[in-house]
């Protein structure tokens, strides 16, 4: 087990002395490491832009895009700042850190291999587990030192509600027990199957979790955490991530109950049948004149892996979502989300709002059944904009106005790899996504769908959108994620001549890969046994 750390510490000696050809221009240290960050004020909702110029930090993220009612576009010239996730399982219990040598391993590595830093997965169920009165970071913040050690930037990525894999559980028990006399509180299809990761976006605002509402025990576990890590936010967070959905993403869990969505390719089903959306769906409809509209959801909508054509509610032509009811409930549907997701970033940054960090969220990269004109996937997600206009729209303007960095989780998606049979379009669906965030100058960041392994393609399209896309660059990219496959003599040597890539740019003759290079994969053979031993 102490094979990992002192590979690293040898790596580490040669790599301080070939330091300047992994640099970035502008943007390393002289001795390879990330700058120190420099403060900034973000913009606040209401108006106000931020002085990124005087900050020193126009570079990475654009002057003028806090202010979002002028016409300035971001600029999206300046080079992204990477990142590589930790494991999602860093830690599990609060108290300690799972296999810390192997984790600080990883940190050093992305070091050397010039990242900018690494983003640590934060959730509510690990750092406040059985009660409402008590959290505990001490695991969170020993990986936090590791990374300040190692003189990284932090991203940390706050996540409220569950993430399947890793072992973790998906809520806190106590919230989950709410759950036991009112299991209304969760998402519901409409076969009754409820989704035990997700609160419903209906209860909000409703004191549902022993005599508080979801809404106030976001913002407390906010609060916590920034009290916590007071430190860090000066020398080594940068970032914060805040979750609003299953996984992260702010969307509905239109997947199978149990499922895993990041695996899930299919229509879905709307997740309005819990008697707290119900009752809204049936408010909205009285005070629209259509009491009628309101008793339940659409009737004639595909199941969960049906295709859009199966059932009438989603077909190309004449289709109910082209009707007046159809325009109807998906308006209101996906107002919800925005709604929801406006609620839960205005509490962030009632914490975060004079921090020296950058606020981002995510948003789903369902580029299947993107080709068909109802987009089905993406309206049961909860995107959706009437007259067949853009469903990213609402959801971008709703970020410029919490100044908020639109995360987009598929820059590694080809169109050569994905089934036609899906109608498939990743290509313009970021299209799609990048016109909506230039409309209200709003900037985007990335990360890659799936761990990339043999597909060169898709390290190549992952460097086509950091490095040489003209407009909307992301401002920075989020390599998902460690783990025993990451660090597998099929992955590492790949993700770490893609990293240096990028980092680097073209290699002179003197810097070519050489005995340091099977070094570092040695390296990720190590973590890759450790992590299976563990």
């Amino acid at each position: 087990m102490e094979t990992v750390p002192m590979m690293m510490q040898h790596a580490a000696a040669m790599a301080t002395a070939s330091a300047p050809a992994r640099r970035r221009h502008g943007i390393r240290g002289l001795d390879g490491r990330a700058p120190n960050r420099v403060a900034f004020g973000r913009a606040r909702q209401g108006g106000g832009s931020r002085d990124l110029r005087a900050a020193g930090l126009g570079r990475f993220f654009g002057h003028g895009a806090g202010d979002h009612n002028s016409n300035h576009e971001v600029d999206d010239t300046a080079p992204a700042r990477l990142f590589v996730g930790l494991p999602i399982d860093s830690v599990t219990d609060g108290m300690t850190v799972n296999s810390s040598a192997a984790i600080a391993a990883g940190i050093r590595a992305v070091r050397l291999l010039g990242a900018d830093g690494v983003e640590l997965p934060v959730f509510w169920s690990v750092a406040q587990p059985e009660s409402p009165d008590r959290f505990n970071w001490a695991g969170y913040q020993a990986v936090a030192d590791m990374v300040r050690a190692e003189g990284l930037s932090l991203r940390v990525s706050l996540g409220s509600h569950g993430s399947p894999g890793g072992g973790l559980p998906t809520l806190p028990s106590w919230v989950s027990g709410a759950a036991d006399d009112d299991p209304d509180i969760f998402f519901t299809d409409r076969s009754g199957g409820c989704h035990e990761d997700c609160l419903s976006f209906a209860v909000d605002e409703l004191p549902v979790i022993h005599g508080k509402s979801p809404l106030e025990l976001y913002e407390a576990f906010f609060r916590s955490f920034a009290g916590a890590f007071e430190d860090f936010f000066d020398s080594t967070i940068t970032d914060v991530t805040v979750g609003l959905g299953a996984n992260g993403v702010l969307r509905y869990p239109s997947y199978p109950p149990g499922s895993d969505a990041r695996r899930f390719t299919g229509v879905g089903e709307f997740q309005c049948y819990d008697k707290y959306m119900l009752a809204q769906l049936r408010q909205h409809a009285k005070e629209t004149g259509h009491a009628m509209w309101g008793l339940s959801g659409p009737h004639d909508a595909p199941r969960y892996h049906e295709s859009p054509d199966s059932c009438n509610f989603f077909k190309e032509q004449g289709g109910s979502w082209e009707s007046p009811y159809g325009d109807f409930f998906l308006s209101w549907y996906a107002g919800q989300l925005v709604g929801h997701g406006d609620r839960v970033l205005g509490a962030a940054n009632a914490v975060f709002g004079d921090k020296p960090v950058e606020l981002s969220a995510k948003v789903p990269f369902m580029h299947w059944w993107h080709g068909a004109r109802s987009r089905p996937a993406e309206a049961a997600a909860g995107f959706y904009k009437s007259n067949k206009k853009n469903g990213y729209s609402p959801v971008a303007k709703m970020f410029a106005r919490h100044g908020c960095t639109m995360i987009v989780p598929g820059m590694d998606v080809c169109m050569n790899k994905q089934h036609h049979s899906t109608g498939s379009s990743p290509d313009r669906l970021l299209v799609q996504i990048k016109n909506a965030c230039r409309r209200y100058c709003v900037r985007i960041a990335g990360e890659n769908a799936s761990l990339v392994m043999t597909h060169t393609s898709s390290f190549s399209r992952i460097r086509s959108n950091i490095l040489t896309t003209e407009r909307m660059r992301p401002c920075h990219f989020t390599y998902q994620r460690m783990g025993a496959e990451f660090f597998s003599p099929d992955h590492f040597p790949q993700f770490m001549e893609f990293l240096r890539s990028v980092v680097c740019g073209e290699w002179d003759e003197e810097d070519a890969p050489g005995d340091e290079e099977s070094e570092m994969a040695m390296l990720g053979g190590a973590n890759a046994r450790e992590a299976r031993a563990v």
